[in-house]
This record gives structure tokens, C-alpha cells and sequence, in this order.
């Protein structure tokens, strides 16, 4: 799997996600039913690979996404620009009373024994609007592109989206491009869609993929493979989508790769597989691994004792850091420890994407430590 080098062209594109920008609203370590106050951040699973990518590893992005033309819609676009990443949007305008809206995401984020608690605002969302024939994309991807990125958030929001995600991938793969998924399991969102679907829906997403980014509760309840029981907590990635309790659960790598076998039988396309691998001690103190399964090989990152401030966007901190990684060249191993080394860096900031440059990742990645630099 050999991306294409970077174009010249200014108007080139080194990543584009495909997705829908969302406000998550933060209330900190307090409760929604007593915080009175909030900090809102842009996000969104598919952007914020996008904007990681921008902001800490300097390359060109684009998102393609829903915009309503409303304040709300002013302040996400403003919040884009300003972390380097083009906005390509199908425009929608608000009728003053019911939307179509930009979705809300409500998060906080836990302590100690308390878990972080998310549930969502999406009645009316535009980006569940979104199908195919809702972008050009011969005149976006004619400027030049690299690699395309979607995941299994967007896909669930209705039945028109999954259609544009194989249209959006079939298009980036006859203009040379790797294409990159993120299943991202959200149980509410499918629960909502009609649970049974997300094996059939993203199925047929998966058969046009080259890298697939996902834990191990992923692919068994959005792929529908065999595995464990997931009721006790399952080993390995699913941790990171689990309650904290004291026990958490057991980083265990040779769990996620034994799945491996029968993930690329199904989907013989695919080229590489990836995932997280979290211990849950408490909502502030995890065990943090990584593993990455490419032609072939597997590469497993070292274990990182994690003090987390906010968790919201860990995984799409690893996914930008091994995307980094494998268009500039890196060999398979170091790639994934840059992802694991910028996810891990990405849950020391409050909201939902980076702050770090592409040296403190590279030196973490390398063995750094949390000392003082005088």
C-alpha cells in the first residue's frame, strides 16, 4: 500500500473526511442535570481526524459535510477554518424553528469511578440529509487527493448516508486514492437506525476499504463477527468503549488479532487494520496500547500508563497519527506509534482534537517522558 506522493498543486488535498461537524457540549466533571455552564467544542468522528491532521501535522484537509446557514452554522465553520481544514459543505438553510439543525452531542467527562456520560441532539440533523449526488466529486478530487476517510457515526444517521460514503469511495478510489474507515460503533446511534442494520449497512462500506480502523467490539457487533461475550467487557479495544470500574479490562492484543483471520476473509481488499487498546482503571487512569495489522504483519505499540483530562477523541487522535505516519513514508511500526504516541497526547487537552505539535509526538512516540523541558 504505497500513497501518492504530495502534489505541488496548492489546491491538492493530502485528506478528506467525509462526516458530520457537530457541537459537543462540555460540562467538565459535573453532572448535566447540575452544571450550569458549558464549553462547546466543534467535533465530529470524521473531522476530527481531519483537523488533527491539519493543526499538528501540518497537512492539507478538507471536510465534506452538512452546513446550516444560521449562527450555530457560522460558529462551526469559523471553528474549521481556524484548525486548518477547507470546508467543502452542502449548504441547508434553517427555517427559524425546527432545522435543519447542526446536531448536539452532549458529553461530560466523568472522574474518577463516575464514567463519562454522552447522548445526543440529532432530530432534524442536516447531515443525515446528506446522499448521493450531494457533492461533485470528479471536480474535488480532480484538484488532486491522497487519501479518503469516512467512519461508522456518519453511516448511521439515515439511510440515505451509507450510499454516499460507498459513492464518496468509489470516486476517491478511481482518482488513486487510499481509503481509510473508521467503524466507530455508537450503540445509541444504531440502536435509534435499527440495531439489526449495522452488520448489513456496514458491510458494504467495508468492501470498498484499504484501512479499517476499529476495536474489537466494533467488529463483532458492527460487522457481525464471532468473538467473546461482550457482556462482561470484552478484552482488548472494546475497553475504550466501556463503563470505568476497578477492573477494567485486560489489554490483550492476541484477542484482536485472532479476529484478524476472519476480518480479512470477509474483506479480502483490505490492506491494513488497526485499532486502540485501553485498560479502564478509572475515567482518569488508563492503561493505553495500539495495534496495527499490515499485509501480512502485525506491530503492537507499547503500554503507556495514561492520566486523562478528557477521553472524547482519543481514537481519532491514533487514527490521524498512523494516517501521518503512512503518507509520509513510515514503516508500518513507527506509524502506529505515532498514532498511538498523538492519541495518548490528544486526551491530556479538553475537547475533542489536538493541541500538540508533530515534535512533542514524535518525541513521545520515541520513548519521551512527561519531565519538565527547561
Amino acid at each position: 500500500m504505497t500513497p501518492k506522493p504530495a502534489s505541488a498543486d496548492p489546491r491538492a488535498l493530502d485528506f478528506l473526511a467525509l462526516g458530520a461537524l457537530v457541537t459537543r457540549l462540555d460540562p467538565g466533571t459535573l453532572p448535566f442535570s447540575v452544571a450550569d455552564s458549558y464549553q462547546l467544542h466543534v467535533s465530529g468522528g470524521e473531522y476530527n481526524v481531519a483537523a488533527n491532521l491539519a493543526r499538528c501535522f501540518g497537512l492539507r484537509t478538507a471536510i465534506a459535510s452538512a452546513m446550516v446557514d444560521h449562527p450555530i452554522g457560522a460558529k462551526v465553520e469559523r471553528e474549521v477554518r481556524a484548525a486548518g481544514v477547507e470546508g467543502l459543505y452542502r449548504r441547508f438553510a434553517h427555517d427559524g424553528v425546527r432545522g435543519p439543525n447542526i446536531a448536539t452531542v452532549w458529553s461530560d467527562r466523568g472522574q474518577g469511578p463516575r464514567p463519562p456520560v454522552v447522548f445526543y441532539n440529532r432530530s432534524g440533523e442536516a447531515a443525515a440529509l446528506l446522499g448521493q449526488g450531494s457533492f461533485n466529486w470528479d471536480e474535488i478530487f480532480g484538484r488532486g487527493l491522497r487519501w479518503f476517510h469516512s467512519g461508522g457515526i456518519f453511516a448511521a444517521l439515515s439511510v440515505t448516508t451509507p450510499d454516499l460514503v460507498i459513492e464518496a469511495m468509489r470516486a476517491a478510489r478511481a482518482a488513486g486514492a487510499i481509503v481509510s474507515f473508521d467503524l466507530n460503533y455508537r450503540a445509541k446511534l444504531w440502536k435509534a437506525a435499527g440495531e439489526s442494520k449495522a452488520p448489513e449497512v456496514l458491510s458494504r462500506i467495508v468492501e470498498n476499504v484499504d484501512v479499517l480502523v476499529g476495536n474489537e467490539e466494533d467488529l463483532q457487533l458492527g460487522l457481525g463477527l464471532s468473538g467473546p461475550d461482550l457482556g462482561g467487557g470484552a478484552k482488548g479495544g472494546s475497553a475504550a468503549r466501556g463503563p470505568a470500574s476497578a477492573a477494567g479490562a485486560r489489554l490483550d492484543p492476541a484477542a484482536f488479532l485472532d479476529t484478524i483471520g476472519e476480518v480479512t476473509r470477509r474483506f479480502p481488499r483490505l490492506k491494513a487494520i488497526a485499532t486502540t487498546l485501553r485498560e479502564v482503571h478509572s475515567t482518569n487512569r488508563h492503561s493505553w496500547s495500539a495495534v496495527l495489522w499490515m499485509e501480512g504483519q502485525a506491530h503492537v505499540a507499547p503500554t503507556m500508563e495514561l492520566d486523562v483530562l478528557d477521553r472524547i477523541g482519543g481514537g481519532d487522535g491514533f487514527a490521524a497519527g498512523l494516517v501521518y505516519g503512512l503518507l509520509a513514508g513510515r514503516q508500518p511500526a513507527e506509524a502506529l506509534r505515532l498514532g498511538w504516541a498523538h492519541g495518548a497526547l490528544v486526551t491530556s487537552y479538553p475537547g475533542d482534537t489536538s493541541y500538540a505539535t508533530l515534535s512533542e509526538v514524535e518525541a513521545l512516540a520515541k520513548g519521551g517522558s512527561a519531565r519538565v523541558q527547561r
